[in-house]
C-alpha cells in the first residue's frame, strides 16, 4: 500500500522565480490522503485570470487546469459551474459560495506584459479553513508564455500536497516517422504536456535512448551513424554533438550518474553484453561486470552508490542491484515472467520496470529490495518507464501493433489516470528532464 499525504501545510516562501505578494498564514487544514487507487480528486476552483489580454488570461488558466487535472489529483471545476467567472486576485473570495459548491482550494489570477515578460500575480485560497495559501509573483519570457502557467501549476501542487511539482519540465522522446520497415528516427523536444515540440536530430541516422544529464543541459543516447553504434552527447544550449568514445564495438543504453560526473553503459563483445563505468572528464573506462552473459540498462540510485540493470546470467531476463563500483550483483526480481529497463525512481523508493508474461507487456514497480511489485498498465507492447522529477509519475511508449506505431502515455505510481501525451509522429524512448528551475 503506497501512501500519498497532501498537506496544505503552507511552508512555501519565495519562488525561484518570483516575489512574495502576501502575508502567509501559519497553518491551514485542507488535508488529501491517497491509498492505492481509492481516491477522489481534490475539488478546486480557478476562475479565468484577469487580463488586459483577455485571450491571454484565458490561456495562461487553461493550461493551469489541465496540469492540474491531468495530475488526477485535482478537479477543476467547469467555468459554467464556478460563482465567479473571473477572478479578482486583489479581494478575498466570498468563501460561502465556493464551500456550497464543495470547493477543497481557490486560485486567483491575474497575467500581464511588461518588460519582455508575462507575469502573474496568483493567490491561493484554502477554502475550507477560508485561509490565504499563498500569495506570490510569477514571470518568465514572453517568448515562452506557457512556463509561466507550468511554474504556477507546480506552486498550487507543492503547496496543496506537500510535494515538488512536475509541469515546468521537458521530454525528450525518439520521434519515428515513415514506413513500419524503415522508420526515420530523430530526437524531439517538448513541454511535458506535448507542447512546443522541435526536433533536435536531422534523422540522418537512427537514434535510440536518449537520457538527460542531472541538472538537464546534455543527452546522452545510442547513434547509428558509422559501421557500429556508438554513445553520444548532445549539448542542448548549444546543439554540439560528440562521441563519448570510440570503442570499435557496440555501446548502448547510457545513462549518467546522479551527480552527472559518470556515464554507465554497455559494450558488445561477440555475444557477451557488459557494463561499464566512465567519468567525462577522463575518458577511461571501468568494466563493472563480466561473464557470458548480456547485462545492460544501468540506472543509478539517487545516492549514486547502487545500480540496478538487467542481466540474463540466470538463464532469463531479470533485474538485479549491485555496486555503483562494480562486484557481487543482487538478483531482485522474482515474480513471473521476464524483467527488464529497471529506472531508479528520484525518491529512491521505488524500481520501475518492464515485464513480459503471458504475450503482454506490463509497465510496473517495486521496492529496490523486489518487494512489492505493483503493475501499473498492460497492453501488447509497452516499455521504456521514464520518472517525473518528483516521483509520482511514469511516462512509457506503447505500440497497438499493426500499421500504427509507438505513442507516449503518462500514468501515476497508483496505476491510476493513465493518459496520452499527443506528439506530431510516432513516439517511443521518453526521458524526463528535471524540474527547469
Amino acid at each position: 500500500m503506497i501512501t500519498f499525504s497532501r498537506r496544505h501545510a503552507l511552508k512555501i516562501g519565495a519562488a525561484s522565480m518570483g516575489a512574495t505578494l502576501f502575508a502567509q498564514p501559519a497553518a491551514a487544514l485542507v488535508k488529501i490522503v491517497v491509498t492505492g487507487g481509492d481516491f477522489e480528486p481534490m475539488p478546486i476552483g480557478i476562475p479565468t485570470f484577469s487580463s488586459v489580454d483577455p485571450q491571454l488570461g484565458s490561456e495562461l488558466t487553461q493550461i493551469v487546469i489541465d496540469n492540474l487535472r491531468r495530475s488526477g489529483l485535482f478537479a477543476p471545476y467547469p467555468a459554467e459551474q464556478m460563482p465567479l467567472k473571473i477572478g479578482d486576485v486583489n479581494q478575498s473570495p466570498e468563501f460561502g459560495a465556493w464551500r456550497q459548491l464543495g470547493a477543497d482550494a481557490l486560485v486567483m489570477g491575474t497575467v500581464q506584459r511588461t518588460g519582455g515578460q508575462i507575469r502573474a500575480d496568483v493567490r491561493l485560497w484554502d477554502v475550507v479553513a477560508g485561509q490565504e495559501g499563498f500569495g506570490r509573483s510569477f514571470a518568465a519570457d514572453e517568448n515562452n508564455k506557457r512556463r509561466v502557467a507550468h511554474i504556477m501549476s507546480d506552486a498550487i501542487y507543492k503547496t496543496l500536497t506537500g510535494e515538488d511539482g512536475y509541469f515546468d519540465t521537458r521530454i525528450v522522446y525518439v520521434a519515428e516517422s515513415g514506413p513500419k520497415a524503415n522508420r526515420t528516427k530523430r530526437l524531439a523536444i517538448m513541454d511535458q504536456d506535448g507542447a512546443n515540440n522541435r526536433f533536435l536530430t536531422d534523422g540522418g541516422s537512427i537514434v535510440l535512448t536518449p537520457r538527460f544529464s542531472p541538472n538537464g543541459n546534455l543527452l546522452s543516447y545510442m547513434n547509428f551513424s558509422g559501421d557500429v553504434p556508438q554513445i553520444y552527447l548532445l549539448d542542448l544550449s548549444t546543439g554540439q554533438q560528440q562521441r563519448v568514445a570510440d570503442f570499435g564495438k557496440m555501446t548502448l543504453s547510457p545513462r549518467f550518474s546522479p551527480d552527472g560526473s559518470n556515464l554507465a553503459f554497455s559494450v558488445t563483445t561477440g555475444a557477451d553484453t557488459n557494463l561499464y563505468l566512465m567519468n567525462l572528464q577522463q575518458r577511461k573506462p571501468m568494466q563493472l561486470t563480466s561473464g557470458a552473459s548480456i547485462n545492460t540498462s544501468p540506472s543509478f540510485s539517487p545516492d549514486g552508490q547502487r545500480i540496478a540493470f538487467e542481466s540474463d546470467r540466470g538463464g532469463s531476463q531479470q533485474i538485479y542491484v549491485m555496486s555503483a563500483q562494480g562486484g557481487g550483483a543482487q538478483r531482485v526480481s522474482f515474480g513471473d515472467g521476464r524483467y527488464s529497463t529497471p529506472v531508479w525512481s528520484p525518491k529512491g523508493d521505488l524500481l520501475a520496470f518492464t515485464k513480459q508474461k503471458d504475450g503482454q507487456f506490463h509497465i510496473g514497480t517495486m521496492r529496490p529490495d523486489g518487494s512489492g511489485e505493483r503493475v501499473l498498465a498492460s497492453s501488447y507492447l509497452m516499455e521504456g518507464p521514464t520518472w517525473a522529477p518528483n516521483g509520482r509519475v511514469l511516462m512509457y511508449f506503447k505500440d497497438p501493433g499493426g500499421d500504427s506505431g509507438p505513442q507516449l502515455y503518462t500514468i501515476d505510481v497508483w496505476g491510476r489516470n493513465e493518459q496520452r501525451i499527443k506528439t506530431p509522429t510516432y513516439a517511443s524512448d521518453p526521458t524526463w528532464s528535471p524540474l527547469l528551475g
